[in-house]
Protein backbone atom coordinates (compact mmCIF):
# COMPACT_ATOMS: atom_id res chain seq x y z
CA UNK A 1 0.00 0.00 0.00
CA UNK A 2 2.86 2.38 0.82
CA UNK A 3 4.36 1.73 -2.62
CA UNK A 4 1.10 2.67 -4.32
CA UNK A 5 0.83 5.89 -2.33
CA UNK A 6 4.47 6.73 -3.09
CA UNK A 7 3.96 6.14 -6.80
CA UNK A 8 0.82 8.28 -6.80
CA UNK A 9 2.66 11.08 -4.97
CA UNK A 10 5.47 10.96 -7.54
CA UNK A 11 2.93 11.03 -10.36
CA UNK A 12 1.21 14.09 -8.90
CA UNK A 13 4.52 15.91 -8.55
CA UNK A 14 5.56 15.08 -12.11
CA UNK A 15 2.20 15.88 -13.68
CA UNK A 16 1.92 19.23 -11.94
CA UNK A 17 4.29 20.53 -14.57
CA UNK A 18 8.01 20.39 -14.24
CA UNK A 19 8.38 23.98 -15.31
CA UNK A 20 11.88 25.05 -16.22
CA UNK A 21 12.70 28.64 -16.98
CA UNK A 22 16.15 29.77 -17.95
CA UNK A 23 17.51 33.28 -17.76
CA UNK A 24 18.61 35.28 -20.76
CA UNK A 25 21.91 34.44 -22.41
CA UNK A 26 21.86 37.38 -24.82
CA UNK A 27 21.00 35.56 -28.03
CA UNK A 28 18.15 33.42 -26.72
CA UNK A 29 15.99 32.75 -23.69
CA UNK A 30 14.06 29.58 -22.87
CA UNK A 31 10.69 30.92 -21.75
CA UNK A 32 9.20 27.62 -20.64
CA UNK A 33 9.73 23.87 -20.83
CA UNK A 34 6.69 21.77 -19.99
CA UNK A 35 6.12 18.04 -19.80
CA UNK A 36 2.51 18.44 -20.93
CA UNK A 37 0.40 20.87 -22.93
CA UNK A 38 2.07 20.78 -26.35
CA UNK A 39 0.73 19.59 -29.69
CA UNK A 40 -0.20 15.99 -30.40
CA UNK A 41 2.20 15.76 -33.37
CA UNK A 42 5.91 16.55 -33.53
CA UNK A 43 6.56 19.95 -35.09
CA UNK A 44 8.73 23.04 -34.72
CA UNK A 45 7.07 26.39 -35.34
CA UNK A 46 8.90 29.67 -35.86
CA UNK A 47 6.85 32.76 -35.05
CA UNK A 48 8.13 35.86 -36.85
CA UNK A 49 5.10 38.03 -37.52
CA UNK A 50 3.69 40.32 -34.79
CA UNK A 51 0.20 38.78 -35.05
CA UNK A 52 1.67 35.27 -34.59
CA UNK A 53 3.75 36.36 -31.60
CA UNK A 54 0.74 38.10 -30.06
CA UNK A 55 -0.98 34.70 -29.76
CA UNK A 56 1.62 33.69 -27.14
CA UNK A 57 0.19 36.36 -24.82
CA UNK A 58 -2.94 34.18 -24.43
CA UNK A 59 -0.89 31.49 -22.67
CA UNK A 60 -0.83 32.17 -18.89
CA UNK A 61 2.72 30.78 -18.63
CA UNK A 62 4.01 33.18 -21.29
CA UNK A 63 1.86 36.30 -20.93
CA UNK A 64 4.29 38.11 -18.62
CA UNK A 65 7.33 37.02 -20.66
CA UNK A 66 6.19 38.17 -24.11
CA UNK A 67 6.39 41.93 -24.51
CA UNK A 68 4.84 43.84 -27.38
CA UNK A 69 8.12 45.71 -27.92
CA UNK A 70 9.85 42.37 -28.62
CA UNK A 71 7.68 41.60 -31.66
CA UNK A 72 9.84 43.85 -33.87
CA UNK A 73 13.22 42.64 -32.56
CA UNK A 74 12.72 38.96 -31.66
CA UNK A 75 11.42 35.70 -33.07
CA UNK A 76 9.87 32.90 -31.04
CA UNK A 77 10.22 29.16 -31.55
CA UNK A 78 7.78 26.50 -30.33
CA UNK A 79 9.31 23.02 -30.12
CA UNK A 80 6.65 20.30 -29.82
CA UNK A 81 7.76 16.74 -29.21
CA UNK A 82 4.36 15.23 -30.00
CA UNK A 83 2.34 12.65 -28.11
CA UNK A 84 4.25 10.32 -25.80
CA UNK A 85 2.80 7.27 -24.04
CA UNK A 86 4.66 7.74 -20.75
CA UNK A 87 6.07 10.47 -18.55
CA UNK A 88 9.75 11.36 -18.59
CA UNK A 89 10.06 13.03 -21.99
CA UNK A 90 11.34 16.55 -22.68
CA UNK A 91 12.69 18.65 -25.52
CA UNK A 92 15.47 21.16 -24.96
CA UNK A 93 17.69 23.66 -26.72
CA UNK A 94 21.28 22.45 -26.63
CA UNK A 95 22.92 25.28 -28.54
CA UNK A 96 22.09 28.48 -30.43
CA UNK A 97 24.61 29.94 -32.85
CA UNK A 98 24.41 33.14 -34.84
CA UNK A 99 25.99 33.33 -38.31
CA UNK A 100 26.07 36.23 -40.74
CA UNK A 101 22.81 35.13 -42.35
CA UNK A 102 20.89 33.08 -39.80
CA UNK A 103 20.42 31.57 -36.35
CA UNK A 104 21.07 27.83 -35.97
CA UNK A 105 19.26 26.10 -33.09
CA UNK A 106 20.33 22.61 -32.03
CA UNK A 107 17.52 20.70 -30.31
CA UNK A 108 17.70 17.53 -28.23
CA UNK A 109 14.80 15.21 -27.47
CA UNK A 110 15.12 13.44 -24.13
CA UNK A 111 13.33 10.26 -23.15
CA UNK A 112 13.13 8.34 -19.92
CA UNK A 113 16.06 6.11 -19.07
CA UNK A 114 15.33 2.42 -19.69
CA UNK A 115 15.75 1.64 -15.98
CA UNK A 116 13.55 4.54 -14.84
CA UNK A 117 10.05 3.90 -13.60
CA UNK A 118 7.59 5.99 -15.63
CA UNK A 119 3.90 6.65 -15.36
CA UNK A 120 1.68 5.31 -18.11
CA UNK A 121 0.15 8.65 -19.01
CA UNK A 122 -0.05 10.42 -22.33
CA UNK A 123 2.10 13.55 -22.32
CA UNK A 124 2.81 16.30 -24.84
CA UNK A 125 6.22 17.87 -24.03
CA UNK A 126 7.08 21.28 -25.45
CA UNK A 127 9.47 24.20 -25.09
CA UNK A 128 9.10 27.86 -26.09
CA UNK A 129 12.24 29.86 -26.91
CA UNK A 130 12.69 33.57 -27.55
CA UNK A 131 15.42 34.40 -30.10
CA UNK A 132 16.70 37.97 -29.77
CA UNK A 133 17.16 38.40 -33.50
CA UNK A 134 15.04 38.67 -36.65
CA UNK A 135 17.43 36.57 -38.76
CA UNK A 136 16.24 33.38 -40.47
CA UNK A 137 16.12 30.42 -38.05
CA UNK A 138 17.36 26.92 -38.87
CA UNK A 139 16.51 24.07 -36.47
CA UNK A 140 18.76 20.99 -36.31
Amino acid sequence: MKKVISILAIFVLISCGAKKTTGSTGLYEVLTTQSDGGGNIKFFEILTEPNEIKMLENDPLLAAKVKESDTNTSNYVILNMGEKNTSGYSIEVVNVEETDKNIVITVKENGPSPDTMTMQVISYPYTVVKINSKKEIIIK
